[in-house]
């Protein structure tokens, strides 16, 4: 499919070729759902953790005797029952949110989300893009020209650049990814996306190997 080619002053210099097994790809939501649904899994930490009879400090020997005291026989001060005894219930980092997804499928969802993206007209696909100088002005004036104001976006690059990654790192509501660690996740985060021209090149290798 044909797509309006742009240069760093957001203006129209010609088209570009966007392969039709990546952009033209019709849309299942159910899929895209259970795919970031699982990504954002992937991606979850493990924070909370509480401490069980076994892990809190002390509670080494028995209290007092089992028989003959009249009190209520105990093994350990730090049973759960007790003050600052171990928690029975609590949330643990042996915790396991992962869940495995397809690449066919993970594959399939990202070729959705950028179709959905070029259907409605929310990317723009630069002719080359370069800074003078690693300055987070430098890029904040590029980005004023090409995006309405007060919007999220995500560019692709088809490689590191340094300069580049220096320079925008510091914008909200922005990010930089290399084409080959896309995902469907990150393209949903964000609602505009600046695609480098040769970025495109680099989607094609990563994600239509045979």
């Amino acid at each position: 499919m044909k797509y309006s080619l742009y240069n760093q002053e957001n203006k129209e210099i010609g088209t570009i070729l966007l392969p039709k097994e990546v952009f033209e790809v019709k849309v299942n939501p159910d899929l895209v759902h259970q795919v970031v649904v699982s990504q954002m899994a992937n991606k979850r930490r493990v924070i909370a953790h509480t401490k069980g009879r076994g892990e809190v400090r002390g509670g080494g020997r028995k209290p007092w005797r089992q028989k003959g005291t009249g009190r209520a026989r105990h093994g350990s001060i730090r049973s759960p029952i007790w003050r600052g005894g171990g928690v029975t219930f609590g949330p643990t980092k042996n915790r396991v949110f992962k869940k495995k997804i397809n690449k066919k499928m993970r594959r399939k969802a990202l070729f959705m989300v950028l179709s959905a993206k070029v259907n409605e007209k929310l990317i723009t696909v630069l002719d080359n893009l370069k800074l003078e100088k690693a300055k987070t002005n430098e890029i904040s004036k590029i980005l004023k020209k090409i995006l309405p104001p007060k919007t999220s976006a995500l560019m692709i690059l088809p490689q590191k650049d340094e300069k580049i990654l220096r320079a925008g790192k510091n914008i909200p509501k922005f990010r930089i990814i290399e084409a080959r660690n896309l995902s469907a996740l990150d393209l949903l985060s964000f609602k505009y996306l600046i695609l480098a021209k040769e970025a495109v090149k680099k989607i094609q290798e990563t994600f239509l190997k045979n």
